[in-house]
């Protein structure tokens, strides 16, 4: 059976979400995914219900969503989060220990056969990739001790690119849908202040969609990726997305 998947940072409900969100599910309803996988979503605002509710009165799709915020203060602010059309068999969650970082896993029902979702936002730093990388680490560790499963999806922002040690380290357990650039759109702000200003636009691949060998990609492509038709700094988000067509084997 043939299924969808997508991964966005949302960037919580900073830089006119009121106005952008409204892109985040237009351009949803191009894509259609059946598994939706987000970063940075806002807890005081509900950004991920308000999406799963938009989605089913605007688009007719409806999803399940299981949300897992960080830990500490930043439980109050900031989360991961899944949509899915999926039934959902069991659900789990993993504390990093580590700048108050998280991940969650859905196990879903695609047809007859179950699969593992996993979504995660590793720590950003410029230059030092030590700390993802024991993120990374742990993240494999987590994704081994739940072995009974081979369908395996790893979506988020890993702040790491392939040529950097946590991407690459990811790569040999796992394969990237695809690598096109999807950081970093010139989101603005109210104010004109463009996210991150001291990298170059769209020039690196940090958002992935990974999968284990039990599952075969299609077409994979970036996505969220359009600027509003009547302001050019208006995006989904500061981040693109990216979307697969994947298929359980055998």
């Amino acid at each position: 059976m043939q299924f969808r998947a997508a991964t966005l940072n949302l960037e919580q409900d900073h830089k006119r979400w009121e106005s952008r969100r409204e892109l985040v599910v237009e351009q949803l309803g191009a894509i259609r995914p059946d598994v939706f996988a987000l970063n940075e979503v806002c807890i005081p605002k509900h950004t991920a219900h308000w999406l799963q509710k938009a989605a089913k009165e605007r688009l007719g799709l409806e999803y399940n969503l299981v949300q897992q915020t960080r830990v500490n203060g930043l439980s109050e602010v900031d989360g991961e989060a899944l949509l899915t059309r999926f039934p959902i068999i069991e659900t789990g969650n993993f504390d990093y220990r580590t700048r108050d970082i998280v991940a969650l896993v859905a196990r879903i029902r695609v047809g007859d056969a179950p699969v593992d979702v996993y979504v995660t936002h590793l720590h950003g730093s410029r230059g030092d990739d030590s700390l993802r990388l024991y993120q990374a680490q742990q993240l494999l560790a987590w994704i081994g001790s739940r072995s009974d499963v081979t369908a395996r999806i790893v979506c988020g922002d890993f702040n790491a690119s392939l040529d950097m040690p946590t991407a690459a380290l990811m790569a040999t357990r796992f394969k990237p849908t695809q690598t096109a650039p999807t950081a970093f759109t010139p989101l603005a702000g109210a104010d004109g202040a463009v996210s991150h200003p001291g990298w170059t636009r769209m020039d690196r691949c940090i958002d992935f969609i990974w999968v284990s060998e039990a599952l075969r990609v299609g077409e994979s492509r970036v996505c969220f990726n359009r600027a509003s038709a009547s302001d050019a700094t208006l995006w989904p988000s500061d981040h693109a997305g990216v979307w697969a067509d994947l298929e359980v084997q055998g």
